[in-house]
């Protein structure tokens, strides 16, 4: 048994060692100071990084309070066994053209190994528009892939088995009629909304502050999310009914302590209104995920996502109250930085996509998409796509970094970096509130000019060559920048989607489909949970934009508000 004494005594040990060492580093510092450096910042996305961490950057025991993988509040990572029970699931970005080339693109996909699937989709589906509406033209399956009814979902995942498979669907504005959708091909299939796995992204929050990709105004656009949610805690137990993103905010050009205070912060917006609906926040809070961008800054991505976990471990268990600790974790999903792609040398950007990675899977991802060395150019070929998935495995298979959890957790600079990026994400709450919350910041686009500052400054960085990017403001070379093969999609999608679409409207039951949409603007002008009512819609074979403009109808369309 330990005496009193003896702990007076480890403590005075202990501070004499601290004073040790602070000697230790004023001196060196000193020599440092007089030493020479290269002219550069040494900088991260916050500002300036110190050339050397030590125990004194951790206050406190840092190796005791980190705790151990599985264990609240997840510094470490949110299961016990880590990659050694499961890795992460390898979930490419796929979709071009029309829903056969996506399909063929797929089950390539699924042949290479790929252990989910991610949906993208063309500019129209994401804003509600069917292929032949005029808004479409020119930009049908140029971007993802073209799905304006049932018809396009039944042919996207023809010959795929949609209770083996997990499948995600970057959407967001139109995200519960593309949802119902999927679950109407699903029932084509046999398979009932219980045994479906995936995510729909439905983070409309994000979209107001950096994508701008949405249909309705703010209030009925958060309405429907938490018709999701509560559809789903009942319907389908196993789906994730919101991706809460940080990754546009990130590409939008925001640091990486905005990334993670701005994406918590829709987080927690889209919990309390949840809650306000009457749902006890353990039926779906624990179907809550998030995705984060892996950015360039190595240290500094592994430090948000560890920071990320235990943010919201401790406000979901704390502040929210929830009980079930599946509500405290933090599930996510990574895809390298686009952003940081270039067309200039693109083979670098195959190095680049490796680093990220690196760095996704030392932070503890669920799920990764690697971006294509050709992604600045055009949407990836198979060539291209392969290398991409190819880097996973073998960063899953050969680099022996998923037989340990969090190797670094310890790191003096990972710790201070991690304590660091949580400070700044609550001081940014704070200013949130002060505000006025997520929503009136939006619509005093507060959080919009946060975002344009932060590029800006950025961008004048790499302008003055304080940020080095190669191949673009350092290390030249007079080589044309296009110097691989790139996807060119034509105008056959166009062509197969006009005929699916004329097709479609001559052969489907007009008085199903009116009375399916005037059931749905009806219940809009109530309180009801509308998914019942979009799922009737899909069911009955109506298109995207007859649904979006059934609820236009009621809702109104969002105008961005002019800022100056």
């Amino acid at each position: 048994m330990t005496s009193t004494r003896d702990m007076s005594d480890t403590v005075a040990e202990q501070r004499a060692e601290l004073e040790r060492l602070r000697a230790e580093v004023e001196a060196w510092r000193a020599r440092f100071a007089r030493g020479e450096t290269r002219d550069l910042a040494f900088v991260n996305s916050e500002g300036d990084v110190s050339p050397l961490y030590t125990a004194l950057d951790v206050p406190g025991d840092a190796t005791s309070a980190l705790g151990v993988p599985g264990a609240y509040p997840y510094t470490r990572g949110i299961h016990p066994t880590g990659y050694r029970g499961k890795l992460w699931t390898m979930r490419q970005f796929a979709g071009f053209g029309s829903a056969e080339d996506t399909n063929r693109r797929f089950k390539f996909l699924l042949e290479q190994g790929q252990t989910g699937l991610s949906t993208a989709f063309d500019f129209p589906t994401l804003m509600g528009y069917d292929s032949d509406h005029p808004r479409s033209l020119g930009e049908v399956g140029k971007t993802g892939v073209a799905v304006s009814s049932l018809a396009d979902m039944e042919v996207l995942f023809d010959g795929i088995p949609l209770d083996q498979v997990s499948t995600s669907m970057t959407i967001n504005g139109p995200a519960i009629i593309l949802w119902a959708f999927y679950i109407a091909a699903a029932e084509k299939q046999g398979v009932s909304s219980d045994k479906l796995r995936g995510t729909i992204q439905n983070d409309i929050l994000k979209e107001y502050m950096a994508q701008h990709a949405w249909c309705f105004p703010i209030e009925p656009a958060l309405r429907l999310i938490v018709d999701c949610f509560e559809w789903g805690a009942r319907h389908a137990p196993l789906w994730n009914t919101v991706s809460i993103s940080g990754y546009h905010i990130r590409e939008a050009g925001s640091t990486a302590a905005q990334e993670l205070a701005f994406t918590l912060a829709d987080g927690f917006t889209y919990v309390e209104r949840g809650m306000a609906r009457g749902l006890d926040v353990d039926e779906f809070a624990k179907r809550l995920s998030f995705f984060w961008d892996i950015h360039n800054d190595f240290f500094e991505e592994i430090a948000k996502l560890r920071a990320a976990r235990r943010i919201w471990a401790r406000h979901m268990k704390e502040r929210y109250g929830a009980k079930d600790p599946r509500s405290w974790m933090m599930r996510f999903h990574s895809q390298t930085a686009g952003v940081t792609l270039t067309a200039q040398q693109p083979m670098n950007n195959v190095v680049r996509v490796a680093y990220q990675a690196l760095a996704a899977v030392l932070g503890g991802t669920q799920s990764l998409h690697t971006n294509s060395m050709d992604e600045t150019l055009a949407l990836p070929t198979e060539e291209a796509v392969q290398v991409a998935l190819r880097t996973q495995q073998i960063l899953a298979y050969e680099s022996g970094v998923p037989n340990v959890m969090d190797p670094l957790g310890g790191s003096y600079y990972l710790e201070a970096l991690t304590d660091k990026l949580e400070r700044e994400a609550e001081e940014i709450f704070a200013e949130i509130e002060r505000v006025g919350g997520v929503v009136r910041g939006l619509e005093t686009g507060w959080f919009q000019r946060k975002i344009a500052e932060s590029a800006a400054r950025q961008q004048w960085e790499i302008e003055q060559h304080r940020r080095v990017v190669v191949g673009v403001n350092e290390f030249v070379t007079s080589e044309d920048e296009l110097t691989i093969p790139v996807l060119k999609v034509g105008e056959e999608a166009t062509r197969r989607q006009d005929e699916r679409m004329r097709k479609l409207r001559a052969e489907r039951d007009a008085t199903r489909v009116t009375t399916a949409l005037d059931a749905l603007r009806e219940a809009a002008r109530g309180s009801a949970n509308l998914m019942p009512f979009i799922l009737d819609c899909a069911r009955s074979y109506c298109t995207l934009y007859e649904i979006r403009a059934a609820m236009e109808d009621v809702f109104g369309a969002y105008r961005e508000p002019v800022f100056f």
